[in-house]
């Protein structure tokens, strides 16, 4: 598997807090099956106020403890980048990194209140020939309100990423029954571990991966995490997203207990 979203660097972050801990959770990664983990702190200044050249850098470092403890896991750069004015500029000149030098970007909208013109902010940095990749929508607490802005940004092309955490039910039943609802009308391009440590939030991906062979299929479980973070390091176009307003009976058993628990 192929992490495309994590918070492995130490001390850079509300990820991990010491090398020992970065350590730890390559550990966990490697032992769970990924292969490649992308370092992608935030980028929301003043609180987290990341450049290219600090994480290029905590990467590195980090690349020689892993090779010292015999560690056997690719890294390659990016950031998890907040909507903010001068988003594009950084991106252009570079001091805020896309993943792995390529057209596509982690970006993060606040968490609690739908940012004003989003769309119109994927169609600038669209239009400059860069691909959002939208992080864990399925977690934002306005999505009910607005999934109509999700369905928007998701057919004008900007990438959609789930948290597995969410897809295991790892971040409760409201996270999980917008996942589900992602992955069941199709809109989903890959699925990420978001790692921030080792126990409340490690990164481990094998267990979404198994729940998405199951609620959809096997196809579906290797292309979003393996195949579509493959071609996004490539730098290639992903492909075509079959979208679907109808659901399988497994798929809908699933949302009538979730949706069960929720009213209970």
């Amino acid at each position: 598997m192929i992490d495309l979203h994590s918070h492995i660097l130490p001390q850079i972050d509300d990820g991990a807090k010491s090398i020992d801990i970065s350590l730890e959770m390559a550990r966990i990664a490697v032992n769970d099956g990924t292969k490649i983990i992308a370092c992608t702190p935030h980028i929301r200044p003043p609180t987290y106020d990341n450049n290219d050249k600090i994480i290029q850098s905590s990467i590195n470092a980090l690349r020689r403890r892993l090779k010292e403890e015999n560690i056997d896991l690719k890294l390659v750069m990016g950031a998890d980048i907040h909507i903010n004015p001068n988003v594009l500029e950084r991106l252009q000149n570079k001091s805020a990194p896309t993943l792995y030098g390529t057209k596509y970007f982690l970006f993060e909208p606040p968490h609690h209140i739908l940012p004003p013109n989003i769309d119109r902010f994927c169609e600038q940095v669209m239009q400059a020939g860069y691909i959002p990749v939208l992080t864990h929508p399925e977690r934002l607490t306005w999505i009910e309100n607005h999934y109509d802005v999700m369905v928007k940004m998701d057919e004008m092309g900007v990438a959609v990423q789930l948290t597995a955490g969410s897809i295991t039910g790892r971040f409760g039943e409201r996270a999980k029954y917008w996942s589900d609802k992602f992955l069941a009308e199709g809109r989903v391009d890959i699925i990420a571990s978001d790692a921030h440590d080792p126990k409340h939030r490690p990164p481990k991906m094998s267990g979404a991966r198994d729940y998405i062979a199951k609620f959809c299929d096997d196809e579906t479980a290797r292309r979003l995490t393996l195949d579509n973070p493959l071609l996004i390091l490539k730098n290639q176009d992903l492909p075509a997203k079959k979208r679907t307003k109808s659901i399988k009976k497994t798929q809908k058993s699933v949302f009538r207990s979730v949706i069960d628990r929720l009213k209970g």
